[in-house]
């Protein structure tokens, strides 16, 4: 089947076009509008600088070099200029699929119309995307203020022929890459490189397809909840959705009204309403709601920043049509990531969240051995001879450990750049960066907690659970089968990871 092309307008990109981009390799086209705006964005711009007007990166030096003028002759020069300098990145190379939405999110704002460059410019990108032609950049050296300088410097050498690039599976200088795709390097004009270096590109891109993944990991994490307060014979008290309007926070409310409709019909829960000593259940069942509550408000407020940073022009200058306003080319800061990185750094947290309190219902799983629960110590077949799933709650431990060194903020530690310009700067890049590790961890967490609930729900057959979770459990079976001795465990928590990251449990 051909995944839908995309076709840039005006209007903003949604997270799933982007996946489809990154990760699926739809192909991009330019929409009529989205040219038409390119061409008169630029005519724009070139009557400004024929009427000998000063404009920052255009006709002067960058940054803090922003006083020095640059004469006519050298325009072209000082753009090249521009993408060799900040070139400058450090670190592993980023995943393809991050370049790959950086690089769509980078045309997609050009084509707005307010950047200043040609039309030809967006075209070539988009051939290259649409050839698969995947940038060599490395991960560090942003810092997320003026834009993802060295990361989109290092994507943009590939244009003029420099750089290196993956290209048919191969690694290759950026010369090479276009030659065998027909294309001769591209000689760039007044503003486009610093265009094509200025945007919060990466860290969007990467909020874009994180959010994706984050979604479909807090479906697993209500599935793994629910299955866990059956697993252990909990109450479903709690989830009465009157306590929750008392409380009037949104999120509880609906994680509540998840959890109860993924239990629903089941048959364990009255099988234990009388002679059951248990007053209450702790925390990590009881308060679900509240606790993975506020991570869903964290992850909807998240949503709606990248969402909006999807339609919006990151570039400075900005170029206007002259009939809005006297001044038509403007320098201003839409470059800072400020709203992103806040909203990444709040994600952290949220996922912090949604595996401590996974991990803490792994251990009162396995830490359960007594008639109520009915439940083997650490799951184990035979108790002693086997040690069943003991060891699962040490590796949650060690993933939610590092789960609190990565939800510390990247972007209340300020380092100004150059020389005190750029003197306040978000790093919302290596918020970004540290969120894709985050969801990582988190997804090896839920997926240790559905591992081990579906064991421990075979200990309450033949009760059955709600249609919810036993659609669940049916998932899980479908690559992990019931434990009757010891075997590793790793390979059935990738097995679920896997399940988790393709969106099993949204349904």
């Amino acid at each position: 089947m051909t995944i839908q092309e995309v076709v840039l307008e005006r209007g903003a990109l949604t997270l799933e076009e982007v996946e489809r981009v990154a990760r699926g390799g739809a192909k991009v086209a330019l929409g009529p509008t989205a040219l038409a705006c390119l061409a008169s964005s630029r005519a724009t711009l070139e009557a400004a600088l024929d009427a000998g007007e000063v404009l920052y990166g255009v006709n002067t030096g960058f940054g803090s070099l922003s006083q020095k003028r640059v004469r006519p002759p050298e325009l072209r020069e000082i753009q090249k200029n521009l993408l060799r300098s900040h070139a400058s990145g450090v670190g592993e190379p980023l995943a393809p699929e991050i370049v790959r939405a950086m690089q769509l999110l980078l045309v997609a704002s050009l084509c707005r119309g307010l950047s200043g460059v040609r039309p030809l410019l967006a075209e070539r990108l988009v051939q290259l995307l649409n050839a698969n032609v995947v940038p060599i950049v490395p991960s560090v050296g942003s810092v997320g203020a003026s834009g993802d300088l060295a990361p989109l410097a290092h994507a943009a050498l590939i244009l003029i022929g420099e750089g290196e690039a993956w290209y048919d599976g191969a690694r290759l200088d950026g010369r090479t890459v276009l030659s065998r795709l027909g294309l001769e390097p591209l000689e760039l004009e007044a503003k486009e490189g610093l265009a094509l270096i200025n945007g919060t590109h990466l860290m969007a891109g990467i909020g874009a397809l994180a959010l994706l993944d984050i979604e479909r990991l807090f479906a697993a994490a209500l599935c793994a909840a629910a299955m866990s307060i059956d697993a252990c014979r909990g109450t479903d008290a709690f989830l009465d959705d009157r306590v929750h309007a008392a409380r009037g926070q949104s999120g509880q409310r609906e994680v509540a009204e998840r959890l109860r409709a993924l239990i629903a019909g089941s048959q364990i829960v009255p099988s234990h309403l009388h002679d059951d000593p248990r007053v209450q259940d702790p925390y990590s069942l009881r308060c679900a709601p509240q606790v993975l509550g506020a991570a869903l408000d964290a992850i909807t407020f998240a949503r709606g920043i990248v969402a909006r940073e999807l339609g919006a022009v990151t570039d400075n200058p900005l170029v206007f049509d002259e009939s809005s306003n006297t001044r038509r080319v403007v320098a201003a800061g839409n470059f800072h990531g400020m709203p992103l990185a806040m909203a990444f750094d709040l994600l952290l947290v949220a996922l912090a969240h949604v595996a401590g309190i996974s991990e803490r219902r792994v251990y009162y799983i396995l830490a359960a051995s007594d008639a109520e629960n009915r439940l083997n110590p650490h799951l184990s077949p035979d108790p002693g001879l086997h040690s069943g799933l003991m060891i699962t709650q040490y590796v949650a431990a060690a993933c939610c450990n590092e789960l609190v060194g990565l939800a510390t903020p990247a972007s209340v530690a300020n380092i100004p750049t150059s020389a005190g310009m750029e003197d306040y700067n978000s790093f919302g890049a290596n918020s970004a960066l540290k969120l894709r590790r985050a969801i990582e961890r988190t997804r090896q967490v839920v997926a240790i907690e559905l591992l081990c609930a579906a064991e421990a729900l075979e200990y309450q057959r033949p009760l059955r659970s709600g249609c919810g979770v036993e659609r669940a459990h049916a998932e899980v079976r479908s690559v992990v089968t019931k434990r009757v001795a010891d075997r590793p465990p790793a390979p059935d928590i990738h097995a679920i990871e896997t399940l988790i990251a393709h969106g099993r449990f949204s349904a």
